[in-house]
């Protein structure tokens, strides 16, 4: 079923509001909001989907996000999907940078340590629901504990990118085969032609390769920074965090933005909803020389964000095609399953990791899958009760 770019837009800026904890956190909020509530796409489609991601560089779960709008509302929606989702961290962002310093170390916070908690039930509830569809049997449910083992024993993109690998060799030559009447997928109805599609794909790399020699030709300023924040984009595996020491080579060497100032925005960064990629507008917003403040800020963050619009619309229409192939359905059933595992492996770190510290936060933890899973309480109640739990806790202390 169908629906508007507006109604994309107002789905995902809530979500953008209220989905904290990192990438895979994110996508725990979608599979929760979209798949299982609202019902876009099945889990089998959102797995697909999400495996594809996890191949490209940039932002797998904005990625995911721009994915999704463009199955729900064509190009408009996929457009949508990332502004709705990016807006209120980017926000966010810049006016920090007006201010950069003012709010002060938010590392400690109570409250972001129940939303770290909430982040924990959501994952988990995310692991456990696409268990259930996509490792119901004990060969798919064994391949997605030894693609966690890979990530946790390599814990990089790396890692994650060899355990979907791992999970298309062993589903297309190990698992046994769909019954000869089982339905192929359905269509995912992409609303971009075939040539477009490689049109998008050799933007990507015209850009990849044009933006550094166009800089070096015509010197300006405004040209090195869509070019540096282009690269970020372009070139980080997994996402989040991993973008960090690159936009720290990108911006710090040069002398574009101090040390001082960098890991100030770093540590604000943390107590954001949304992608973390929006440190691209704090860096934007506070960077020498100009352009900077809000017109700095959203050329980094377009910046950043721009290849990936590309791949996705320049991979997507392909991905769906092979998809109904019969040996591609058989290495996805594989992939599908080394998604749960590469979730689980997740679960555990950082989300587990950085959030569970003491028995009071297990009980927190607890209590908001209870909530999510057998009271069905919208995760964005769960985050707002979550937070004001945390600040709670925190002062009872």
């Amino acid at each position: 079923m169908r629906g508007g770019a507006l109604e994309v837009f107002l789905v995902f800026l809530r979500l953008g509001c209220t989905s904290f904890g990192g990438p895979v956190a994110h996508i725990g909020y979608y599979r929760a909001d979209l798949v299982a509530r609202r019902r876009w796409l099945t889990e089998a489609t959102f797995a697909d989907i999400v495996a594809l991601c996890q191949f490209m560089p940039g932002p797998a779960s904005s990625q995911t996000g721009m994915a999704i709008g463009l199955l729900r509302a064509g190009p408009l929606g996929m457009f949508a999907a990332w502004l709705g989702f990016t807006l209120p961290s980017a926000a966010a962002m810049t006016l920090f940078a007006y201010g950069v310093g003012a709010i002060g170390d938010l590392s400690h916070a109570g409250w972001l340590r129940g939303l770290k908690l909430v982040a924990v039930a959501v994952v988990a509830q995310a692991v456990w629901g696409m268990a259930r569809s996509l490792a119901p049997d004990r060969a798919r449910a064994s391949l997605a504990v030894a693609a966690c083992l890979v990530c946790l024993a390599v814990p990089s993109s790396l890692g994650q990118i060899a355990a979907i690998l791992l999970g298309a060799v062993i589903g297309s030559t190990a698992l046994p085969r769909e019954a000869d009447h089982a339905e192929p997928p359905a269509s995912m109805g992409i609303r971009i032609p075939a040539a477009l599609a490689v049109g998008l794909l050799a933007a990507f790399f015209a850009l990849l390769f044009g933006l550094p020699l166009l800089a070096d030709v015509l010197g300006g300023h405004l040209v090195q920074l869509v070019d540096a924040f282009y690269r970020a984009g372009s070139l980080v595996f997994g996402g989040g965090h991993v973008v960090l020491p690159l936009l720290q080579a990108t911006v710090v060497t040069p002398g574009w933005v101090s040390q001082e100032v960098f890991l100030a925005g770093y540590g604000a960064t943390q107590a954001m909803p949304g992608p973390i990629f929006t440190f691209a507008a704090f860096l934007g917003a506070v960077e020498t020389p100009g352009p900077s403040g809000w017109v700095g800020a959203v050329v980094a963050t377009v910046s950043i964000f721009a290849s990936s619009f590309l791949l996705v619309g320049g991979l997507l229409p392909f991905w769906d095609t092979l998809r109904h192939r019969a040996g591609v359905r058989a290495a996805l059933r594989g992939v599908n399953a080394a998604v749960v595992g590469v979730l689980l492996a997740a679960l555990f770190t950082p989300i587990w990791a950085g959030a569970v510290h003491t028995s009071a936060d297990f009980g927190l933890g607890l209590v908001a899958f209870l909530l999510l899973t057998l009271w069905s309480v919208p995760p964005w109640l769960v985050v707002v009760l979550g937070a004001v739990a945390g600040q709670a806790l925190t002062l009872l202390a």
